[in-house]
């Protein structure tokens, strides 16, 4: 799709912005923070978490992303149709009818169990290939995973096959993102057990990983061969107490356009349910954006920004709307923008904001962005924009 401006492509008036320039930015921050010999595994699942997996896949890699990482089978293959040649780990468990798509794209499975060791051995085999194998060790969040006191049985099957290639071991932490660090460490413990008896059978194998965003940022000792992270690059924090790197800001924004005014009188109700009724004159605006775009669904909680105000949510958010009292706000207009989430002037909110509404994490606010609400990578260094194609099937 050729370049546009936003209002020549926007389908409605409401919609989010990705900053390629910010994402960039953030992944060179990130590559100077990093020891030079820690290798970055780019995790990119759930379209990277909403921002969009092939821009977030071509900057990270351009960068110098080692791996890109996926959960589920379509978002490797979408990776590979659009030309990525970059090694693809697929976390989680692989059915046995996906191995043989797996073997042909090439794609690194992550394994935990004999069955499926022996499954995509013999596809491996019947493709005439030898096939690059990552093993999750179940340190003790009890997930996916070999548990680490059965680990060596597990690895020993892998070395006498000749079709696979034990290329890595990894595990993922729990908890890295708190202050109390105790179980972390429990886990990491665990782990080095394994990479203890590793060495004594003198192996060598080019990846061992098990930090995530916190871990990496708060658990050097766990930086091992190669980080995972997601959320991170996206210039998103996974807590409040992790260490900070200078200049990281967030990726993602969504605005709206106020679509309707109404004035009400005292005694006036707002909304489904009446939760809201004005005990003064008040002047309320109405914004096309509901819980059916992700927005949590809650009732006289929260605000955004109009004008670089804050304008409180009041009444209940609906699935296509929400409304906000603008009384304290001078002339607000009909289709002046709005922001849900990121800056406007001098305030801000974030992604940590709106997730403390549906008393959840970032992660989830993030992917709880429907896909009706069109992507537009802005390049915030020259200021243009584009709109970004949805996956089929969104």
């Amino acid at each position: 799709m050729p370049d546009a401006t936003c209002s020549q492509l926007q389908k409605r008036p409401a919609w989010i912005e990705i900053d390629e320039a910010i994402l960039r930015q953030n992944y060179r921050l990130i590559f100077q923070d990093k020891p030079s010999h820690v290798g970055v595994a780019a995790v990119v699942k759930d379209n990277a978490y909403g921002h969009g997996a092939i821009l977030a896949a071509r900057i990270a890699t351009e960068i110098g992303a080692k791996y890109l990482v996926t959960v589920t089978l379509d978002e490797a293959l979408e990776l590979r149709s659009a030309g990525f040649k970059t090694p693809i780990l697929l976390l989680g468990q692989r059915q046995p009818s996906e191995l043989s798509y797996c073997v042909e794209h090439h794609l690194t499975c992550c394994v935990h169990d004999p069955f499926t060791v022996s499954q995509l051995a013999e596809e491996a085999r019947r493709q005439h290939r030898r096939v690059p194998i990552h093993v999750k060790i179940n340190t003790g969040m009890n997930r996916y995973g070999v548990r680490w006191d059965e680990a060596p049985s597990l690895l020993t099957t892998i070395l006498t096959n000749p079709s696979l290639e034990l290329e890595g071991v990894m595990s993922h932490f729990s908890m890295s993102d708190e202050l109390d660090k105790s179980f972390a460490r429990f886990q990491l413990g665990n782990f080095q057990s394994v990479l203890c008896w590793i060495d004594s059978q003198n192996l060598k194998i080019p990846y061992r990983h098990h930090c995530n965003s916190g871990g990496f940022l708060d658990i050097p000792e766990a930086h091992f061969d190669m980080v995972r992270i997601g959320l991170l690059p996206l210039g998103v924090y996974p807590s409040s107490s992790v260490r900070r790197i200078p200049g990281l800001m967030p990726v993602m924004s969504v605005k709206i356009k106020v679509a309707a005014l109404q004035n009400l009188n005292p005694g006036d109700v707002v909304g489904y349910g009446m939760r809201y009724t004005a005990s003064s004159p008040r002047r309320i605006a109405v914004l096309p954006l509901g819980y059916g775009d992700g927005f949590p669904r809650v009732r006289n909680e929260g605000h955004v920004l109009i004008r670089g105000q804050k304008a409180p949510l009041v009444g209940g958010v609906s699935m296509d709307a929400i409304t906000v009292d603008v009384s304290d706000i001078p002339n607000v207009q009909l289709w002046d923008e709005v922001v849900i989430m990121g800056k406007q002037n001098q305030n801000e909110i974030t992604v940590h904001d709106l997730a403390s509404l549906r008393h959840s994490v970032s992660y989830d606010q993030l992917c709880a962005w429907r896909n009706r609400l069109p992507r537009i990578i802005i390049h915030s260094e020259n200021n243009s924009q584009r709109l970004v194609p949805q996956p089929e099937g969104a």
